[in-house]
């Protein structure tokens, strides 16, 4: 249902980015942010369920400042490699690129962003950097490392119990500095959790932190 486009950043960079509008008038914007795998079947189809929901959803190519067209699988060799392109990112030409998926849909009136994995820490830097008006995080692996960015939206965290690469140490040391900001711990959920193509999918959790999201999201974009 959606379709493939291509977005210029203010910087003149050209990426590339896949959105679909919803039935009717939309309701709002979201900006759907990849994990390491790029915009791959899981992030369209993520894209697709908030159409149906009422907003104009965007997800933006990010990697394609390092590699076009870059869509991995979930293997040991695909993870290096997308951990690869990610270490090719620059954070700065990152929330270049959101903003220009954000002036693709802002003409439905607010805009939120949702991101997991890398996604989630970018959509933290958006919370802070961008002109979003509700973030949630899904996971994010440079969360608690750039805990001092200060967002100037609503903010919702979400996070597996069983995530070895977020030691729950890290998550209550961004929870302490960031007390007011809701955040969520679901038990028997590795990273990933949210993704039903990844072997770490965790039905109940991915359910229950997307019930979390869709209400958090309605409530701020209305």
């Amino acid at each position: 249902m959606g379709h493939d486009l291509s977005l210029t950043t203010s910087d003149g960079h050209s990426l590339d980015a896949y959105a679909t509008e919803p039935e009717g008038t939309a309701r709002a914007g979201i900006v759907i942010i990849q994990e390491i795998f790029g915009v791959n079947d899981d992030i369209r189809e993520t894209v697709d369920n908030f159409a149906k929901e009422g907003y104009h959803a965007i997800a933006p190519a990010l990697f394609d400042r390092v590699e076009t067209g870059a869509v991995l699988g979930f293997d040991e060799a695909d993870i290096a490699k997308g951990r690869d392109l990610k270490g090719g990112l620059d954070w700065d030409d990152v929330i270049k690129d959101v903003n220009a998926a954000i002036d693709h849909v802002k003409g439905a009136g607010k805009v939120g962003i949702v991101g997991f994995c890398m996604g989630g820490s970018v959509a933290w830097f958006a919370a802070a950097r961008s002109p979003v008006d509700v973030a949630v995080c899904y996971y994010g692996g440079d969360i608690n490392a750039n805990r001092s960015e200060a967002p100037k939206c609503p903010v919702m965290f979400h996070w597996g119990a069983e995530d070895a690469a977020i030691p729950l140490d890290g998550v209550k040391e961004v929870e302490a500095d960031h007390p007011d900001i809701p955040s969520f711990v679901y038990e028997g959920a590795g990273h990933g959790f949210s993704c039903s193509r990844r072997g770490s999918y965790h039905q109940a959790s991915a359910g229950q932190a997307m019930e979390r999201t869709l209400a958090f999201v309605s409530e701020s974009l209305s």
